[in-house]
């Protein structure tokens, strides 16, 4: 069984379903490049006193590296910085080195111990060691 519409000559929805068409294949082409460009894979594991970190970042020195941390939330913020020389005579064919900031923030299920946090960068890993804070023990009250 066929179903019949109304066709309206003076509608514009074929018109703009077209361009929507035609124009979207670029737009998720340079939103996943620039997804892949300034990316930051993390892992995270838990042990019994202690989450671990490992943050990838390629090419990062270590002083343009930045980790902040407010109760369970983590954020590390990077900044990379490519040089663009170029020589005379010489033009820049493709370049898809990144340059700029990237950061990410995640949350862990318990509170961290700042004072106890370790940090270390070797070979475009960060290795964080965030040990948890050890849970308060619940003020009792008199009752008089």
């Amino acid at each position: 069984m066929s179903n019949l519409t109304r066709f309206d000559p003076f509608s514009l929805d074929p018109v703009s379903d077209l361009f929507q068409g035609f124009f979207r294949p670029m737009r998720s082409m340079v939103a996943t490049q620039d997804a892949e460009l300034a990316s930051m894979k993390i892992d995270v594991t838990e042990s019994d006193g202690a989450y671990s970190v490992k943050a990838e970042l390629p090419g990062v020195d270590k002083k343009d590296i930045d980790v902040q941390i407010n109760g369970s939330i983590v954020s590390i913020h990077a900044k990379v910085e490519r040089n663009k020389e170029e020589k005379e005579g010489e033009r820049v064919i493709r370049r898809e080195r990144y340059s700029g900031t990237f950061s990410r923030s995640f949350s862990l299920a318990g509170e961290i111990d700042e004072a106890n946090a370790k940090a270390e960068y070797k070979d475009g890993v960060l290795s964080l060691s965030l040990p948890r804070k050890a849970p308060a023990d619940n003020k009792r009250l008199m009752i008089s």
